[in-house]
C-alpha cells in the first residue's frame, strides 16, 4: 500500500508517498481501504510539530519526531476485512470515522468502536469532511455548550470547516444563529441558515453585552474577554481553536479560557473532539441529522491523492470556506 510518511517535522514537502506494508487488523479492528480524507489544522499542526509546547505533553506530538508517521485524521472508505471480535461490520460496508491518524494512506487499521457506518445520502468525499469538523462543532455546541432551543449562538468564524457545521447544527438544535465571517463568505454563511451574519470587515461590534447564550469561538481572531462580554450571564464561551503559532498559540488561548473559568460568571469550555470518548455514538447521531437533511458538508475544494500536500499547503493558508478533501482511490 501506499502512504504519505512523515519522519521529521516541517512543512508538507516532508510527506513523502512511500510504499508500506499493509496493515493486519488485530481482533477488534477494521481494515479499511481509505476511498477519501480531508485536512485539518489538526493534521498540518502535527506535520509542523506546532506549537512546540505540545512536543512536550504526554500522547503528544513527539519530542524529537512525529509521534504519528501518517497523518489523517478524517477517513471514509470500505471494510476490507474485520478482526475475529468484529461484528459490526463486514467488508464492503461503507464507513467513516475520526482517527489518531491514517488516512493519508491508502489503507488503515480502525478499532471497530471508532468506525461509524456512512450516511447514505453521501458521496465518500462528502462523508470525508465531516469527522473532525462537525465532530467539534457537535460537542462544542452541546456537551461543552449546553445548547438548547431558543439560545442564540455566536458562531466567530462561521465560514471554515468547524463554522459551516455549527451553524447547521445550531440551527438543527433549534437556535437562533449569529455567524462572523468575511465579506466573500457572507452569502455562504447565510445561506447554511445563519439569522444574521456580520462581515468583520465592515462590522466590528458583535452586539450589545449579554446578547449570547452561547459564543463559539472558531478563529481566536478577537480577545477572549471582548468575546465573554457579548455573553449572558450564565452564558457559555467555548474555545475551538485560532491562530497557529511556533511555541505556544492556539494551545495559550484554550489554557487561558480554562484558567479564567472559575473567576467570571459565565462557563468557559474548551471543545475536544480529540479527547471525546463517544466518538463513534456523535457520529451516529450526526449520521441521522445528514439523512434528514439538516446538515451537509461545505467542500471548497477537492484534490487527488497524488496533490496531498497541494492540499494541506492550500489548507494551511486559513481561508477555505468549509473543508478540503482528497481523494484516495
Amino acid at each position: 500500500m501506499k502512504a504519505y510518511i512523515q519522519r521529521t517535522y516541517g512543512s508538507a514537502e516532508r510527506l513523502h508517498l512511500e510504499e508500506i506494508p499493509t496493515p493486519a487488523p488485530t481482533d477488534n479492528e477494521v481494515l479499511v481501504r481509505v476511498r477519501a480524507t480531508s485536512v485539518n489544522p489538526y493534521d498540518w499542526h502535527g506535520m509542523r510539530g506546532e506549537p512546540r509546547i505540545a512536543r512536550l505533553m504526554p500522547s503528544g506530538l513527539g519530542l524529537r519526531g512525529p509521534s504519528i508517521p501518517v497523518l489523517g485524521c478524517d477517513m471514509a472508505g470500505t471494510v476490507e476485512s474485520v478482526g475475529r471480535n468484529v461484528t459490526g461490520f463486514r467488508p464492503g460496508d461503507n464507513v467513516y470515522g475520526l482517527l489518531t491518524g491514517g488516512g493519508f494512506g491508502e489503507l488503515v487499521t480502525v478499532p471497530e468502536d471508532l468506525l461509524a457506518p456512512m450516511p447514505k445520502n453521501l458521496t465518500h468525499e462528502e462523508a470525508a469532511a465531516v469527522p473532525m469538523a462537525a465532530v467539534t462543532a457537535f460537542v462544542g455546541l452541546r456537551d461543552a455548550g449546553g445548547i438548547r432551543a431558543g439560545h442564540t449562538v455566536l458562531v466567530n468564524g462561521a465560514s471554515g470547516g468547524v463554522g459551516t457545521f455549527a451553524v447547521q447544527l445550531a440551527r438543527a438544535f433549534g437556535a437562533a444563529v449569529v455567524g462572523v465571517c468575511g465579506p466573500h463568505n457572507v452569502a455562504l454563511v447565510r445561506s447554511l441558515g445563519a439569522d444574521r451574519v456580520i462581515d468583520y470587515t465592515q462590522d466590528t461590534s458583535l452586539g450589545n453585552g449579554g446578547s449570547y447564550d452561547i459564543v463559539l469561538d472558531n478563529a481566536g481572531s478577537r480577545p477572549i474577554g471582548a468575546l465573554r462580554r457579548t455573553l449572558t450571564r450564565t452564558g457559555t464561551f467555548v474555545m475551538v481553536g485560532g491562530p497557529g503559532g511556533r511555541w505556544f498559540s492556539p494551545a495559550d488561548r484554550m489554557v487561558k479560557t480554562v484558567v479564567r473559568g472559575p473567576f467570571v460568571p459565565q462557563r468557559m469550555a474548551v471543545a475536544d473532539a480529540v479527547g471525546c470518548t463517544r466518538k463513534k455514538q456523535v457520529l451516529l447521531e450526526l449520521n441521522d441529522l445528514i439523512e434528514a437533511g439538516r446538515v451537509t458538508p461545505v467542500i471548497d475544494r477537492r484534490f487527488s491523492f497524488e496533490q496531498l500536500r497541494d492540499a494541506v499547503n492550500y489548507q494551511e493558508e486559513g481561508h477555505s470556506p468549509g473543508k478540503v478533501v482528497v481523494t484516495v482511490s
